[in-house]
């Protein structure tokens, strides 16, 4: 596992040789495997990932809820709440622009099934999913959660990226929440990082890739 100061190291590095975008560009992390099939369960993400210093941005949020969850999902200021008759009512385009403009879809448990008739061909080939909501679920605290949580993802290849946050953020900060993701997905494959890992990079957006040693 690299240090906090060697990531914030490599990590300024890769913000300098980013700079001059007219747009804030997102920090990424990559992790390259060897010696694990991409097909393996192991090796397979799609996984959220909590970010103890944040996104240095705020993700779209939407709830499916119905009942009390629902009042409690529109006064908590959720970016967009649907009740199930206008989930019901969803064209397959409005799904697809929904899918689109997520980041996150919380859909109360007992509603699961029907968001996935309705949103699931819309939110599957984005990498995305619908996460069951209990009824009693504290929805502040999740829209909490979900604002500090980045998505890692593959498609049976041998290596895993996720956003650790922006290039506003100190370096510091951005180490911090790369431990963060580096300790999950050494957890997740069971083995050394030192042994199941080709290479680790990290860029912004439009920047180029710079190697963290090992």
């Amino acid at each position: 596992m690299p240090s906090k100061e060697i990531l914030a190291e490599r990590i300024s590095e890769a913000i300098k040789l980013g700079k001059g975008r007219r747009f804030k560009q997102s920090v990424e992390l990559v992790v390259v495997f060897k010696g694990i099939d991409p097909k393996s369960p192991k090796a397979r993400f799609r996984d959220p990932v909590y970010l103890p210093k944040g996104l240095g941005k705020s993700p779209y949020i939407c709830i499916v809820a119905d009942g009390d969850t629902l009042i409690r999902a529109r006064n908590a200021g959720v970016d967009l709440v649907l009740s199930r008759e206008e989930l019901q009512k969803l064209s397959k385009k409005q799904a697809k622009a929904i899918a689109s403009k997520c980041d996150w879809i919380l859909v109360r448990t007992d509603l699961m099934g029907l968001a996935g008739r309705i949103l699931g061909p819309a939110i599957g080939p984005r990498g995305k999913a619908p996460i069951p909501l209990d009824p009693n679920a504290d929805v502040n605290s999740l829209l909490k959660y979900y604002r500090s949580v980045t998505r890692l993802r593959n498609k049976e290849q041998p290596f895993v990226s996720g956003i650790i946050g922006t290039e506003d953020m100190s370096p510091e900060d951005l180490a911090e929440n790369a431990l963060a993701v580096l300790g999950f997905i050494e957890g997740k494959i069971e083995q050394p990082l030192s042994t199941a890992v080709k290479k680790i990079i990290v860029k912004t957006t439009m920047g180029v890739p710079v190697e963290v040693p090992l």
